[in-house]
């Protein structure tokens, strides 16, 4: 009875003792698609090569309520985000417009509230994108969601769980084009949408603006021409207690900062989605064209 006792009042102690043990090690992770992977191992390379810390790798944690509690808890000490998306999803303010002023509001609120460091961005925008077939894109003359409105009470439509559930999501694309389809939306997994799309399964679905297989695959963006979609700048959020603790993190991330642009997010995306390289290996290739390695 004594040594039990004696046990219970010893593992809180030892619980609170293992909480505080400083890791000595950096943790990147990211949400569950390539590009996140991609960046994520961007980051974890350049951050190993400039520190010379370990980084160890937490990737495909699901979407961004998930990174954000990881975050949080101190399970991970940064991920790349998506301007548009912390702005709707997690701070759930309304969809603004203008790129300088989501990204200040953003930062600002990141730091008082969670106390973490919204970094620039890495210099693309990763905004979402209606797709159709390019077939149908030319048969019927579409260029913008506008034009493909009246065609959608005729087709079928595949999303994602997210984009359906979001604030910047489905719903209020709907309503602002008056889009109607021929039959409930169909809840798809990130990776099988294109793949639904090419197979004539549905005819339109939301993709990203940055995805490789879209012009090697023949598929059309619509263009969002009533301005929508808020701006969805890709940018590093990192723990402050992070960037105390290893000192010279934020220069490193710094130095990452406008270097991709769409065209070469959308490249690396192809190289792994369409030629199935391996992320690691086009992670480094990049860092090397920019002299980064």
């Amino acid at each position: 009875m004594i040594k039990w006792l004696g046990w219970c009042l010893l593992c809180p102690i030892l619980l609170l003792a293992a909480c505080n043990i400083e890791r000595h090690d950096i943790v990147i992770g990211s949400k569950n698609f390539s590009e996140q992977a991609l960046l994520a191992e961007i980051l974890a390379q350049h951050l190993e090569n400039k520190l010379h810390q370990p980084v160890t790798r937490r990737f495909y944690l699901a979407g961004s309520y998930i990174c954000q509690q990881a975050l949080l808890a101190g399970r991970i000490d940064a991920y790349v985000e998506y301007t548009g998306t912390a702005l709707t999803a997690i701070l759930h303010d309304p969809i603004q417009s203008d790129r300088s002023a989501v990204f200040q509001r953003v930062k600002s609120e990141y730091r008082q509230r969670f106390g973490m460091e919204v970094m620039p961005s890495l210099g693309f925008n990763n905004t979402f994108a209606m797709v159709v077939r390019g077939e149908d894109a030319r048969r019927l003359n579409l260029k913008t969601i506008d034009d493909a409105a009246p065609y959608t009470p005729q087709w079928r439509a595949g999303f994602g769980y997210e984009f359906m559930e979001r604030p910047d999501g489905y719903a209020g694309l709907a309503k602002v084009y008056g889009l109607k389809f021929k039959e409930p939306s169909r809840i798809l997994d990130l990776g099988l949408l294109y793949r639904a799309l090419l197979s004539d399964q549905v005819d339109i679905v939301a993709g990203n603006s940055t995805d490789g297989l879209i012009a090697a695959r023949d598929l059309a963006i619509l263009e969002d021409d009533k301005h929508y979609f808020p701006p969805y700048q890709a940018v590093p959020i990192v723990r402050s207690d992070a960037l105390n603790r290893f000192p010279g993190m934020n220069a490193a991330i710094e130095e990452l900062v406008g270097k991709i642009s769409d065209a070469e997010m959308r490249r690396m995306n192809y190289a792994v989605d369409g030629e199935h390289r391996d992320i690691a290996e086009v992670a480094r290739e990049f860092l090397q064209s920019k002299r980064l390695d």
